[in-house]
């Protein structure tokens, strides 16, 4: 399969730069994964698709304000660290801007000297590996000295960094947001419960190859990130419950959905445990645990298509993008929702 089968014509303009006032008023399409069928409704709705005895499933990571501006020591010259994964407790494997000024040795100083760091190594694809130094708590200096990592088609500022998180975003560690999820409000969550909905809570700190374009021609070539996660002994029993009832398994989001389907390579049933996952799911899986989908919509040619293309049928999935762009839906992290029920 091509990857240029997943190409689609998306106009720029339909690529939201800013979140919706509120988060359960953005729309909603709703694709049958066997039929085809669609309908147009808002995210609010999302009740009327769910039935008592199913479970949604969320990723419950966190962003970190992982953009660090700062300054070279002795220079002055200006340089930018994007946080990608922890290696120890204060060393780092980071994106640098540019790069060139960051050589083994080098220092860089963050908030007039409340942060320090030195480059201790080069790592593959030349991220550095940074080591740091400070008084006090990091993940506080990070908050205060930090800024959210917004993807790079999101030009405009964002003005209150807790839009880029879920209202139950709990466990920091993630380079961007499981944005499927920001639809969600705490009194959606509330009725879904009411309605004797299981709500599931997972973690993948989702990390920046989640904006790693498909550089093969072949899908088959291409290469996954590794993305840690965990899952606790409850989410796999009540997972695992709902499966053995007869109650469907909705993943709320890409993050979620591999997941869940890394956990249960082996048995098919959801194991508690922790790990790296680079699962790569296009056309042709057969999936184990998950049975529905909520999600955005994805930029073409990415893995993230190529997933949920999988869950339904590619043309089905294409056609329905073709509709969400005929009708104006808005794209990508701030955008609009799609349930693949």
């Amino acid at each position: 399969m091509k990857t240029k089968d997943f190409y689609f014509d998306l106009p720029e303009e339909l690529i939201a730069q800013k979140p919706l006032e509120k988060r359960d008023q953005s729309r909603l399409l709703v694709l049958d994964k066997k039929t085809g069928e669609m309908d147009h409704t808002y995210f609010y709705n999302i009740l009327d698709f769910l039935k008592e005895g199913d479970c949604i499933v969320v990723n419950d990571t966190r962003v970190l304000p992982a953009r660090l501006i700062g300054e070279k020591e002795g220079t002055g010259g200006k340089i930018e660290f994007l946080l990608l994964k922890r290696k120890e407790l204060d060393t780092w494997e980071t994106l640098v801007k540019p790069g060139k000024k960051a050589k083994v040795g080098s220092r860089f100083v963050f908030g007039d000297g409340l942060l320090q760091a030195e480059v201790i190594d080069i790592a593959e694809e030349g991220n550095r590996i940074i080591k740091f130094h400070y008084d006090g708590v990091f993940e506080e200096l990070l908050d205060q000295l930090g800024k959210m990592p917004l993807p790079p088609y999101i030009t405009e500022t964002l003005e209150d960094n807790e839009r880029y998180q879920t209202v139950y975003s709990k466990n920091q560690g993630s380079a961007a947001a499981p944005t499927a999820g920001l639809h969600f409000t705490e009194e959606l969550l509330e009725k879904i419960k009411q309605k004797g909905v299981k709500i599931v809570y997972i973690t993948l700190h989702v990390g920046l190859g989640t904006f790693r374009p498909v550089k093969v021609e072949d899908i088959e070539s291409h290469k996954m990130h590794a993305e840690y996660y965990i899952i606790g002994k409850e989410a796999a029993d009540t997972i695992n419950a709902t499966k053995a009832q007869g109650g469907k398994v909705i993943a709320v989001g890409t993050t979620s959905c591999r997941t869940l389907e890394s956990a249960a390579i082996e048995t098919s049933k959801i194991k508690e445990g922790s790990g790296w996952t680079d699962i790569f799911i296009y056309p042709g899986y057969q999936f184990k645990i998950v049975d529905s989908l909520i999600t955005n919509f994805h930029l073409p040619e990415s893995t993230l298509i190529m997933l949920v293309s999988a869950l339904s049928e590619k043309d089905m999935i294409m056609k329905a993008y073709e509709t969400a762009v005929k009708e104006r839906y808005r794209f990508f992290s701030f955008g609009d929702a799609m349930f693949i029920k």
